[in-house]
């Protein structure tokens, strides 16, 4: 293997990890504060990406299109979390189930919206030309979305760890009836949170969309890797699912380069390792 295989697959895992996270960030915070798991997360990613394809027939700058996606997509979560989900509280299953038919109608109706083929999004303007680094080219943008995801997580950290809204959530995620107890109001949180982690799938679908495309299937690609970096990470944990993706992005990248036959087994395997010996993830709280 020549040097510039190694700088060139460490940066595209860089770029996958930074894409996983703003994914994973949210999924985690929803499972951990609602105890489900939100089988429509990746679908909302697709989503996003779609609506961007959108968006950017009327505006374009992608910076703008993923603020608007994000805040269509954290609407139509809202909705769906205030109005279905909430009426299922309790009952774990019919929530996973909902949210699997979820993301079936919402591949249909893409489907039936954007067609089969897959749609390309833009590259930001200034971003288009590669950059060199350590005497390789490599594309602008990836760098770029790396640096959104490093912002992105220190901007969450700061909310969940120094504002009265994190504390909540944090206290919620730790120990719901005990945040009940003490007049939390944990339906809110799962509202606000919901819409959070939706906004951010939404995004990065759209951020995403210059490296991997809006495609049919695009949720069932991105929906797994995100059940990993979960597991991986630790259920609730922001700094789990910034570890846990960005572990994943070099081992899903370096897996399909160097075996592609056992590409998945090797993605599984840090995962089984984990439940194995740490089964709340690296992060995990004892609560969660």
């Amino acid at each position: 293997m020549t040097m510039q295989f190694w700088v060139i697959q460490t940066l595209n895992s860089l770029a996958l990890g930074g894409l996983l996270f703003l994914l994973a960030a949210g999924f985690s915070l929803i499972f951990g504060l609602m105890r489900i798991a939100n089988l429509t997360h990746g679908a909302f990613y697709m989503l996003g990406a779609y609506i961007g394809v959108s968006i950017l027939q009327f505006i374009s700058n992608l910076w703008i299109a993923a603020l608007l996606g994000g805040l269509v997509v954290a609407l139509f979560g809202g909705l769906v979390e205030r109005f279905i989900l909430r009426k299922l509280a309790g009952n774990e299953l019919g929530q996973v189930l909902v949210t699997l038919g979820f993301a079936y109608i919402i591949a249909d109706f893409c489907l039936v919206v954007w067609g089969g083929d897959p749609i390309p999004l833009p590259t930001p303007e200034g971003l288009e030309s590669p950059v060199e680094i350590a005497g390789f080219m490599f594309p602008a943008y990836r760098l770029a979305v790396v640096a959104i995801a490093l912002a992105t997580g220190v901007a969450l950290y700061l909310l969940m760890e120094r504002t009265r809204l994190g504390a909540m959530i944090r206290a919620g995620v730790d120990d719901m009836q005990m945040a009940r107890a003490v007049g939390i109001p944990v339906s809110r949180l799962f509202t606000i949170v919901f819409c959070l982690g939706s906004a951010l799938a939404g995004a990065g679908g759209i951020l995403g969309g210059p490296i991997m495309s809006a495609y049919p299937g695009l949720d069932a690609d991105m929906l797994p890797l995100a059940l990993i970096v979960v597991i991986l990470g630790g259920v609730g944990s922001l700094v789990g699912a910034f570890v846990g993706s960005f572990i994943i992005g070099f081992v899903y990248t370096f897996g399909i380069a160097l075996f592609p036959q056992l590409a998945y087994v090797i993605l599984f395997l840090p995962m089984i390792v984990v439940i194995a010996f740490r089964p709340r993830g690296l992060f995990g709280r004892a609560g969660a």
